[in-house]
């Protein structure tokens, strides 16, 4: 009768360390659903032309905000990113569905999804 007992109060205090608090983890796929540049005319061209790759992970393309799907790309340098922007790559079409973003808007928004610095 003292085994049930404490099977029943172990039982319950598992049960219990889950109530409370209903945080989810955040997951890079959450990250690039929620994920908006600050600047409200590149969050149009980002809600335009990238978010639907980049916030999709069945596209297969990084993830908005997914440092780690990111950091191979940023060490191929600013100038391979570019590239691969306008001239598309893989899976990307050219111009990545932005016919009228400018180099720079490129390099900001890849800045924006990378979630890091380019370096220069």
């Amino acid at each position: 009768m003292r085994s049930i007992r404490c099977i029943a109060l172990l039982t319950l205090a598992i049960a219990l360390a889950g109530c409370g608090d209903d945080a989810k983890p955040t997951t890079s796929s959450s990250i690039a659903n929620n994920a908006v540049p600050k600047d409200p005319a590149l969050a149009q061209i980002y809600a335009n032309s990238c978010q639907l790759c980049h916030a999709n992970p069945a596209a297969n393309a990084p993830l908005t905000g997914d440092r780690k799907a990111w950091a191979p790309r940023i060490q191929q340098g600013t100038d391979t990113l570019l590239d691969h922007a306008i001239n598309g790559y893989n899976g990307m079409p050219p111009m990545g569905q932005c016919v009228e973003c400018s180099e720079e808007q490129f390099l900001q928004l890849i800045g924006f999804m990378a979630d890091q610095p380019l370096p220069q």
